[in-house]
């Protein structure tokens, strides 16, 4: 697992050839209330959890972004922990999450 910018998530997502999924970790209820957008939502707590992120992901070897809903908020890094142990091949873990991202007043 290694940790991600705000702005490399930005400019990842702005890149036609880089594929990845980004996934908001976050009960459905929090996601509700504020997203990036791209991303979708797979709850941590979810019993399934990793066997939905390969499902949504086609497999391991693709890139797999997660965030949560700040730097106080360890959900996020939980899931990179345990795709890790998964054996995903490329796990990120963007750690500043929804909160870092609109200080930015990046677009949801």
């Amino acid at each position: 697992m290694k940790t991600i910018t705000r702005d490399d998530v930005k400019n990842m997502n702005e890149m036609e050839d880089k594929d990845f999924i980004l996934v908001n970790v976050l009960d459905p209820e929090a996601f509700k209330k504020q997203y990036i957008r791209t991303s979708i939502n797979i709850p941590v707590s979810d019993d399934n959890f990793v066997e939905r992120v390969r499902s949504v992901n086609g497999g391991k070897d693709r890139a797999v972004i997660v965030y949560c809903a700040s730097a106080e908020c360890d959900a996020s890094t939980k899931a990179a922990e345990a795709l890790d142990e998964a054996g995903f091949d490329e796990v990120y873990d963007y750690e500043g999450g929804t909160k870092d991202w609109f200080e930015k007043k990046y677009a949801a």
